[in-house]
């Protein structure tokens, strides 16, 4: 038996223990605590008063039927299902964001809320067909983003001196913006059927925690780092279903960056990752770069890409680290991956990702291994496959079986600094190599 079919095996184990929560069958509906679904008036406290009442009584559902229904953060509790039918639009005034202990970048520390936001919560939820509207573009958010390099760099240099991370303080007066639903230290998360437009950054940010269900969930987003789907230092987490068609990766698996990654040290693990489209920009499958606490055991499978309304995919399988990042990669599976164009490369991995800048923190080198791709199945790139392991520690133990690549502009494939790589069935541009 090949190591490809006895990894396979695990998935349905997987599977089995990922089970999404249920609720008590009570509702508690938004406006019977004074929410207006106008689109001006401020539902903020309304939300709030909602889900506590939800949760307090044991849990149900949070319902927020038609109408658009502005507010600023909204923090979920244990046992309550926000059911979306309508519209949730949120705040363009960074105040209505309070510090929240976050990961901004896979650097803990304390900034502006997540849109909607959860932390050491049990059973929670977000349903239903609505709408939830970050309005990103709308607000002051991406114009942080030329301005953030002072914050950021400060951030990075705190994690490397130690500095308790309830000390390293940003949200308002700084540029560090916000994630759209960060569920941080939560267990038994189900996210599904609603519509994510307008980030302002990462769109679902599941960290920490375990038992995760993603499923049904359409994201569209433009602009700069507002990927689909990060799930970081997570265990148990099953992506199934979805579409995202952003301005960044689609599906990202991470788990801390450089100093910070490896002094929490919890890897992401065990993620299923099936039947869902990717219309975005960046990378389909992606890995990293933050993945200094490790990331292993993941299962990519009957996924497809294609060329959506503003990008092209610029890879479909993508893992990307460096020098400073250290972690293990170890187990990345991916099957039936099929599509394109791809406007950068087909299968990539980067082992010397945004060297720039003198960097924070020691050198130390990261390792993956153990990738498996079987049946990737490309039309149209500038390249097949690329291996770009780093001469300190070479990428080890690459398989690429029963795969095919047409109208590549270039037919050769690249490996450096790799070690056991084979390649079995694959044909780049009707050749087999």
């Amino acid at each position: 038996m090949t190591r490809q079919h006895s990894t396979w095996d695990q998935v349905p184990g997987i599977l089995s223990r990922i089970v999404p929560p249920t609720f008590p069958d009570a509702t508690f509906d938004v406006t019977a605590y004074g929410a207006k679904g106008d689109g001006t008036t401020d539902n903020t406290a309304a939300f709030a008063k909602a889900i506590k009442a939800c949760s307090d009584a044991g849990g149900g559902h949070v319902v927020v039927p038609a109408g658009s229904f502005l507010t600023g953060a909204i923090t979920l509790l244990s046992n309550v299902d926000l059911h979306v039918t309508g519209t949730v639009k949120f705040s363009t005034d960074p105040k209505k964001y309070p510090l929240v202990f976050t990961r901004w970048q896979g650097i803990e520390c304390m900034n502006f809320s997540a849109f909607i936001y959860a932390r050491k919560q049990t059973n929670v939820a977000i349903t239903g067909t609505g709408t939830l509207d970050g309005q990103g573009p709308s607000g002051p958010w991406f114009g942080y983003d030329p301005k953030r390099q002072p914050d950021w760099n400060k951030l990075q240099q705190q994690a490397v001196d130690g500095v308790d991370p309830t000390k390293r303080v940003y949200g308002l007066g700084h540029f560090l913006k916000p994630n759209f639903i960060q569920l941080y230290e939560c267990t038994n998360v189900l996210i599904d059927g609603v519509h994510l437009k307008n980030s302002a950054m990462w769109n679902l940010h599941p960290v920490l925690s375990k038992n995760v269900t993603i499923r049904n969930v359409s994201v569209f987003s433009r602009g700069g780092m507002v990927d689909g789907c990060d799930p970081e230092s997570c265990t148990d987490v099953h992506i199934t279903g979805c579409s995202f068609d952003t301005g960044d990766d689609g599906v990202v698996v991470k788990s801390g960056r450089d100093t910070d990654g490896r002094r929490v040290g919890v890897p992401s693990q065990n993620i299923v990752i099936e039947n869902n489209k990717f219309l975005g920009r960046w990378g389909a499958i992606t890995i990293g770069s933050e993945m200094s606490g490790g990331v292993q055991n993941v299962f990519a499978q009957n996924n497809t890409i294609a060329k959506g309304s503003s990008y092209t995919s610029f890879y479909a399988v993508y893992i990307k680290c460096n020098n400073r990042r250290g972690g293990v990669v170890d187990g990345i599976h991916v099957r039936n991956l099929t599509g394109g164009p791809e406007s950068k490369g087909g299968f990539f991995v980067d082992m010397n990702y945004s060297l720039t800048g003198p960097g924070f923190g020691p050198i130390v080198h990261p390792v993956v291994r153990n990738i498996d791709v079987d049946g990737l199945v490309l039309n149209g790139a500038p390249y097949a496959i690329k291996l770009s392991g780093d001469s300190a520690s070479h990428i080890k133990n690459v398989t690429v079986t029963n795969s095919t690549f047409t109208n590549m502009a270039s037919s050769t494939i690249s490996v450096k600094n790799a070690d056991n790589v084979t390649f079995t069935n694959v044909k780049v541009n009707g050749k087999t190599i």
